[in-house]
C-alpha cells in the first residue's frame, strides 16, 4: 500500500499566510523523510482560513523544497481554468522538476457559487468537464493546430478526484486512477468504490483500477490524546458549515466541550462539494459535522492499525492519502510518522 498526504494549507488561528505556507513546506519535508509516496495540495477560493488558492505556485514551492516525494494537485478544479493555461503551467513544472509531478483533476468549483462565477466568467451550464479534459490531453499529446509549450509531449500522470458517483463513473470510463474524498464526504464511499472497480475500462493510462482513499488520520501515543487532537478538525468543520472562518483552533479536552457553546448556523454556507439544504443544516450542525468526520481513523497505533485493516478489506484501495487538521505542527508530524510505521507493518 502506498502512503501519501493531502494538505489544504490551513492557517492556524492568528497565523499569516506565509506562516501557513512555511508549515506546508516543513510537513512535506518531514513526510518525505518518513518515506511517503506523494504530497498533494488542494485548490480552494474565497476562504480566509485556507492558503491554497494559487495551487500551482504552492506546488512549485514544494517541488523546489523537496527532493524525492511526488508533488501534485489535489486537485486542479478544471472548470475554473483554461485547459491551455493548465497545460502550460503544469508542463512548465514538469520540465523544471521531471518525473515528480501529478495532475489531479476535480469537477467541483472548490468554493461557493458566487466565487465560482467570478473565477470562471461563465454560467454553470456552460461547464463541460470531459470536454475540458479532452482539450487538456490534446495539449500534452501535442495534437491539434495550437501547441502548449512546454507541455507538448510531456507525460504528466492524470488522476480524477471526486466525492460522488458521477466522478466514479467518469474515472472508470476514462480508465484513470481515482481519488475519493472520504475525508469530508464519506457518504458515497461504498457506492463510489463499487462503481469504479466494476465499471473500469483499461486505457493507455492504466490497465487496472487504481483507487486512492483519502481519510482523516489522527494518531498519537494514546487513544485519548488522538481524540483530543481531532477536536481541532471537528471545530474546523463546524466553522466551515456555519461560516466562521477564523483558522485552526487549539484542541479541546474532549469533543463535548465544542457543543456546549457554539455559533449556530443561521443560513447555509455553500462551500462547494458538500451541498446542504437549510433543513439539513440549521439546528442539525452536530449531526452534519459527525457525518463529515465519519471518514476518519483516530487513536493509538494499535487502534488505527485495526481500523486501517478494516478499510482495506472493505474497499480494496491501492493507496492511502492521509489528511488532518492538527493544531500543533509537531503533533501533526508525529501522527504522520506513526502512520508510516503502521503502513510499513502492513
Amino acid at each position: 500500500m502506498k502512503l501519501s498526504v493531502l494538505n489544504v494549507v490551513p492557517l492556524r488561528q492568528g497565523q499569516e499566510f506565509y506562516q501557513a505556507v512555511d508549515d506546508m513546506i516543513t510537513l512535506a519535508q518531514k513526510v518525505e523523510s518518513y518515506g511517503y509516496h506523494r504530497y498533494w495540495v488542494a485548490e480552494h477560493h474565497n476562504n480566509l482560513s485556507l492558503a491554497s488558492s494559487a495551487t500551482q505556485l504552492l506546488i512549485q514551492r514544494l517541488l523546489d523544497k523537496t527532493k524525492r516525494i511526488r508533488i501534485g494537485s489535489g486537485g486542479v478544479m478544471l472548470p475554473n481554468h483554461s485547459p491551455y493555461l493548465v497545460a502550460e503551467q503544469y508542463g512548465t513544472l514538469d520540465a523544471l522538476y521531471p518525473n515528480r509531478l501529478d495532475l489531479g483533476l476535480g469537477r467541483a468549483p472548490g468554493t461557493d457559487g458566487a466565487t465560482a462565477k467570478a473565477i470562471r466568467r461563465k454560467e454553470p451550464w456552460d461547464i463541460d468537464f470531459e470536454g475540458d479534459f479532452e482539450e487538456l490531453q490534446n495539449y500534452f499529446d501535442g495534437v491539434g493546430e495550437v501547441k502548449a509549450f512546454p507541455a507538448d509531449g510531456r507525460k504528466v500522470p492524470y488522476y480524477i478526484l471526486g466525492s460522488s458517483l458521477d466522478s466514479a463513473h467518469l474515472a472508470a470510463r476514462l480508465g484513470l486512477p481515482y481519488a475519493f474524498a472520504s475525508h469530508f464526504a464519506p457518504a458515497h464511499l461504498q457506492d463510489a468504490a463499487d462503481v469504479y472497480h466494476h465499471e473500469f475500462k483499461p486505457s493507455r493510462y492504466s490497465q487496472e483500477p487504481y483507487f486512492i482513499l483519502t481519510l482523516n488520520i489522527f494518531l498519537a501515543d494514546t487513544d485519548a490524546l488522538a481524540h483530543r487532537l481531532a477536536t481541532t478538525q471537528i471545530q474546523a468543520n463546524l466553522d466551515l458549515i456555519t461560516g466562521q472562518l477564523t483558522g485552526l483552533k487549539p484542541p479541546k479536552e474532549n469533543e463535548e466541550e465544542i457543543w456546549e457553546n457554539y455559533v449556530k448556523a443561521k443560513k447555509v454556507s455553500n462551500f462547494g462539494p458538500v451541498l446542504l439544504e437549510p433543513h439539513q443544516l440549521i439546528r442539525n450542525e452536530k449531526a452534519v459535522v459527525k457525518q463529515m468526520m465519519k471518514g476518519s481513523l483516530i487513536g493509538s497505533k494499535e487502534t488505527v492499525l485495526q481500523g486501517l485493516k478494516d478499510y482495506q478489506k472493505k474497499f480494496s484501495f491501492n493507496e492511502l492519502m492521509a489528511h488532518s487538521f492538527i493544531y500543533d505542527p509537531k503533533a501533526q508530524a508525529h501522527s504522520y510518522k506513526l502512520l508510516a510505521e503502521i503502513v510499513e507493518e502492513l
